[in-house]
């Protein structure tokens, strides 16, 4: 919502400032220039990527939209389920977790967070981490491997979005210069004509070159930045994933474990001490049986 705000600010501060100077307004409302920019940029945006890049094109905007999902108590909640799936772990071994793991879906220690469950990715890069630590097979080491891995492949994807638009960013100044160009050529057919006709033709040519450079620096290349940010924050998120499960398998008692991934949540959004062992401790009350 704030990009939104923000590139409102911009049009807002230019176009008021051109009204100030008493510039006629029309003048800037030319279609075809938009068209040759906006349509070219777009085309660019097609040839250089693959369908599923699109895909995430739009959802990445969606992203911007909604803002960041990463937030002090997304962060809470899931250090609240990493602590009950360890202690489950801690008193019952980890076969003990293994019917939670091949069914999150009906596990009564992940249903209660709807927010993992429906991304598909954090909650595959959970379980499959887990699948490997029950199996015994691979020491730390192996699994804080392949974790990296997977976070790698997983962040490559996701910036692709932010890629293509600060691609398609860079090309609308030269878009414009495009546009500018085909405006002159316009004018020079019109020599000779009225000094109002040629006038309004080069004013036409030079908001080629206006459209495209704000388009680049005032809306395309801030909501790229944006995005880049968000998934930034995602793989933040995953990096505290990776902290506390690593942690855990090294041999950390599940309170050790999850302050070890509060340690490494981001500043802005890292919840205190107090507030995370007083969400620990009302999941390990509400899971203890009450004594007759």
């Amino acid at each position: 919502m704030f990009s939104i705000i923000g590139i409102l600010i911009v049009f807002g501060a230019v176009l008021g400032g051109f009204l100030m100077e008493k510039g006629p307004l029309a003048v800037l409302m030319q279609p075809s220039e938009l068209v040759i920019i906006g349509g070219a940029a777009f085309g660019t945006m097609l040839a250089a990527n693959p369908p599923h890049v699109l895909k995430k094109i739009l959802g990445g905007l969606t992203l911007i939209l909604g803002g960041s999902k990463f937030t002090k108590e997304r962060y809470i909640d899931t250090l609240k389920m990493m602590f009950g799936v360890f202690s489950k772990a801690r008193k019952e071994g980890m076969v003990g977790i293994e019917s939670d793991i091949e069914e999150p879906e009906k596990s009564p220690l992940f249903s209660k967070y709807p927010a993992f469950l429906k991304n598909h990715h954090i909650r595959d890069f959970v379980c499959d981490t887990l699948r490997m630590a029950i199996t015994g097979g691979a020491t730390s080491f192996d699994v804080d491997q392949m974790m990296e891995l997977d976070m790698d492949v997983h962040h490559m994807g996701a910036s692709q979005p932010a890629s293509a638009l600060a691609t398609m960013a860079d090309a609308l100044p030269g878009m414009g210069i495009v546009a500018a160009v085909l405006g002159v050529v316009v004018t020079m057919g019109s020599l000779g004509g009225p000094p109002e006709e040629i006038g309004h033709k080069v004013a036409s040519a030079l908001v080629g070159t206006f459209l495209g450079i704000l388009l680049c620096y005032g809306m395309v290349g801030p909501l790229a930045a944006n995005l880049s940010k968000l998934n930034d924050d995602e793989h933040a998120y995953y990096h505290v994933l990776r902290v506390v499960m690593l942690s855990f398998i090294k041999g950390m008692s599940p309170i050790l474990a999850v302050e070890m991934a509060r340690r490494a949540i981001p500043e802005h959004v890292r919840p205190g001490f107090q507030e995370v062992e007083k969400a620990c401790r009302q999941k390990d009350e509400a899971s203890t049986p009450v004594a007759a």
